[in-house]
This record gives C-alpha cells, sequence and structure tokens, in this order.
C-alpha cells in the first residue's frame, strides 16, 4: 500500500454547471485528494521540508475552484489534478469533485467524479 497525504472536504462555492443560470448563481463544491507520495523520509525526520505542505495543497484546490467557471466538473477535476502533478513531488494523484446538492429533480447528497492521474 503505498504512502498518501489526504485532504478531505475542502468546500468553495464555484460557478460550474451546463445552464446559464447554474454558471450564474454558483454553488457549494467539496472537493477530497490524495497525493501518493513516499513518505518515509518525512517520517524520520520530522520536518515540513521533506513532505507535501497541506495548507499549499489546500491554496492549489481553492485557487482553481474559484477562478472560473466551467459547464462540467470534469475539466475542474482534471484541472486540479494536474496542477497538483505540476507543483508537488506526488507520482500519483486522485481528485474526487463533489455538486452539493446537484440539480436533480429528486433529493440527491451530492453528484461528482473521481479521477486519477499519475506523472509521465
Amino acid at each position: 500500500m503505498p504512502d498518501k497525504i489526504l485532504l478531505g472536504g475542502i468546500e468553495f462555492y464555484g460557478h460550474i454547471g451546463v445552464s446559464p443560470a447554474e454558471r450564474e448563481v454558483g454553488q457549494r463544491f467539496v472537493v477530497d485528494v490524495e497525493l501518493v507520495v513516499d513518505l518515509h523520509h518525512a517520517a524520520t525526520t520530522d520536518s515540513i521540508t521533506d513532505t507535501i505542505n497541506y495548507a499549499a495543497v489546500y491554496d492549489t484546490v481553492i485557487t482553481i475552484g474559484e477562478g472560473r467557471s466551467y459547464r462540467l466538473v470534469e475539466p475542474l477535476a482534471e484541472e486540479i489534478a494536474q496542477a497538483l502533478l505540476k507543483s508537488f513531488p506526488a507520482d500519483e494523484v486522485m481528485v474526487r469533485v463533489k455538486k452539493q446538492p446537484p440539480p436533480i429533480k429528486g433529493i440527491v447528497a451530492y453528484a461528482g467524479v473521481e479521477i486519477r492521474r499519475q506523472r509521465r
């Protein structure tokens, strides 16, 4: 089982949706991320410089999530994944984006996507 940095429940208000009204009004999104990285060295040194800073990961997700409008959550998840791979020494990332609640006629807690991307 590989080592992972986990951040769950990152919340922001975004303007993402197929309809113009969804993009104009916006709604709540929740993002979970996993970064696969060898944490053995950080576990022995107890130094922040030997790991991935959670606050920097959070800032990356919020900046992207609040930064522009999308029609779908898929490109948002992809942009977050690519930014995390570019900015941090992770071998792989998982990004889960949940729209809460989705604009569905009925009672649904969330709709979303989960993607995994690896460093090339």
